[in-house]
């Protein structure tokens, strides 16, 4: 997913702050929950996106919700806000996200399965897979049932596509082919 430059400038500044404050783990931690609950709540999105709600409005519900945060978390979210970037905070989250991944070395993984798989098998379709080369990775798991079985395993910018939908449309161009 292409990310904006208004996130990614965000997230450097936060990260820069952060690593000369020291605070880097706990703002990281708290940044993944934003994600998490930006993620799960389409009403939150809408409320923030929505341009005729005054920004102060929006300041006072996102310290309702994130309270219990940092009050590094806290300003930047309501800097965030108080600029009418909210639309992007998310996106800023990750990026930050991202960041410290990259710092840390954490290579992220992304599994698209048709249905949930046990832990076993997941292990054991990376390890088959050779293109993990670090312990410290961050696994994505998505059920996309339109992919009929097989799974879509992502690292980096390498994938292998070893779905059952990808075989069958491969089968049925061949046939067109002759």
């Amino acid at each position: 997913m292409l990310t904006s430059k208004v996130a990614k400038r965000y997230a450097q500044g936060l990260l820069d702050f952060t690593q000369e404050s020291g605070k880097t783990e706990s703002v990281f931690a708290e940044m993944k929950d934003v994600v998490k609950i930006m993620s799960e709540s389409k009403e939150l999105n809408q409320f923030l996106n929505t341009p005729f709600i005054d920004a102060r409005k929006k300041d006072a519900v996102a310290l309702e919700i994130f309270k219990n945060f940092s009050s590094v978390s806290k300003n930047i979210i309501r800097l965030v806000i108080k600029q009418g970037r909210e639309a992007q905070l998310k996106n800023i989250a990750q990026e930050f996200i991202n960041k410290v991944e990259d710092i840390k070395g954490t290579q992220r993984i992304s599994l698209v399965t048709a249905s949930k798989l046990s832990e076993q098998n997941i292990q054991k379709i990376i390890a088959d897979s050779n293109m993990v080369n670090v312990s410290n990775y961050d696994l994505e798991t998505i059920i996309k049932p339109e992919i009929l079985g097989g799974y879509i395993l992502r690292v980096g910018d390498q994938q292998i596509d070893a779905s059952v939908k990808t075989k069958l449309n491969n089968i049925k161009k061949e046939f067109q082919l002759n």
